[in-house]
């Protein structure tokens, strides 16, 4: 395998000017969502002095996310995609308006900023799957593991430097600096948004409801390969997700206090972006079942030994080797999902796909300490990355169209590409 294919493949944002400008908006954007994340959970701290009080931000906004994804996909499916977009993007903005004059005002409102952040949260839901239906037809079937691996990159980079950015407009002006900041970055996305052409949902497409959400459900469960694929994530999800343990294993097990736990939590998005910077072979992958299985197979077996690890650096080692693994399952997943679904029935599958990824994670953490409290943090995390495993392998026994799942059409379009 050459050095060349290696490296994060580039050629959507060179050859597509659409994509160039859904990417930027999008960086622009997560960047300030990860801004307010920060300065909420810092406000509503400072406001109530609890913990539970901020792990509730995420019930608040988490619900409504899931719920918008849901019935986001339905309009995805229902109308132009590009203006789903900016129907959802200009309200957050002035959302986080509302953020940035209640943190400026003498005595802030806590229900205030519980409300507003449900709304946003269903607000960005509703938009979340037009944006990734949308990516299929801006890139085309050649390019598109390639988009999802610079996605992915994306997310990952601007998850690591948003809440870094959070931390020091805090430290450095105030709380308000933060959510204005974020209003500001809402009003980029939308600038990039309307340099995109309509995005018109294809043949197959039905009005919004949820009947059409029914009519996903009802495909989801006929394509076996489409199925598997969101059986495989889920389960990966809800079994080997152990970082509500994170806290307790820095400053417990390991006795390394908040940097340890931070380096915890930043070990799997470290090697997320340390696969998305080696993705480029994924684009020539016509049969992506089999590697999403291994792959899967090994973040449970990485995430299986993380739990018997007794040293941080060999606990780091095997969390950044599962982010590896995530990410590269992630890209293929992806690929399947969308390029093996009709373009009008594209948005219901992003919207149940990104409300499984957005969902799955609280349940596994959930599962992760329900364990944990019976048996022990090692039991917990060991018997989750096994069964990580096992749910793989029952899926490539009981569900074989994921194994011998094909996309014959890449290779033509690669060439096509290749001689344009």
């Amino acid at each position: 395998m050459k050095l060349g294919s290696l490296v994060l493949d580039s050629s959507p944002l060179r050859r597509n000017k659409g994509f160039r400008h859904l990417f930027v908006g999008r960086l622009v954007s997560v960047v300030g969502s990860s801004i307010t994340t920060v300065g909420t959970a810092v406000q509503v701290y400072a406001i109530t002095g609890s913990a539970l009080a901020v792990g509730l931000i995420s019930i608040a906004g988490g619900f409504p996310m899931v719920a918008g994804m849901l019935y986001g996909g339905t309009l995805a499916d229902g109308a132009d995609r590009r203006k789903v977009l900016l129907w959802t993007q200009v309200p957050l903005a002035l959302f986080s308006v509302g953020l940035a004059l209640n943190a400026g005002a003498a005595h802030p409102q806590l229900w205030l900023i519980y409300l507003l952040t449900m709304v946003q949260g269903g607000l960005t839901g509703l938009g979340a799957p037009a944006r990734t239906a949308m990516i299929p037809e801006l890139v085309g079937p050649a390019l598109y593991s390639s988009a999802v691996a610079l996605t992915s990159t994306l997310n990952t980079t601007a998850g690591l430097v948003g809440p870094a950015l959070a931390g020091l407009l805090i430290a450095k002006v105030d709380l308000a600096a933060a959510f204005w900041i974020d209003a500001a970055t809402f009003g980029v996305y939308v600038l990039t948004l309307f340099a995109l052409p309509a995005q018109r949902p294809g043949e197959g497409s039905s009005r919004p409801g949820w009947r059409a959400l029914a009519e996903g459900l009802r495909y989801v469960r006929d394509n076996k390969a489409v199925g598997s694929v969101l059986m495989i994530d889920m389960s990966a999800m809800v079994f080997g997700m152990p970082k509500a343990l994170f806290p307790s294993l820095g400053t417990g097990l390991f006795h390394g206090g908040s940097v340890a736990v931070g380096l915890l939590y930043a070990a799997p998005g470290a090697g997320a972006l340390i696969g998305a910077a080696a993705s480029g072979w994924t684009g020539k992958v016509r049969r992506p079942g089999p590697i999403v299985l291994w792959a899967v197979c090994v973040w449970g077996a990485a995430i299986a030994l993380f739990g018997l690890a007794r040293s941080l650096p060999l606990a780091l080692a095997l969390l950044v080797v599962a982010g590896i693994a995530d990410v590269v399952s992630e890209i293929l997943r992806g690929t399947l999902l969308q390029l093996l679904t009709p373009d009008g029935m594209r948005g219901r599958l992003s919207g149940l796909w990104l409300a499984q990824t957005n969902g799955a994670p609280a349940l596994g953490n959930a599962e992760a300490g329900a364990v944990a409290a019976a048996a022990g943090e090692a039991v917990s995390i060991v018997s989750g990355g096994l069964l990580c495993i096992v749910g793989a392998l029952l899926i490539a026994w009981r569900m074989p169209a994921l194994r011998h799942a094909e996309l014959p059409h890449v290779e033509a379009a690669q060439e096509k590409v290749a001689t344009a």
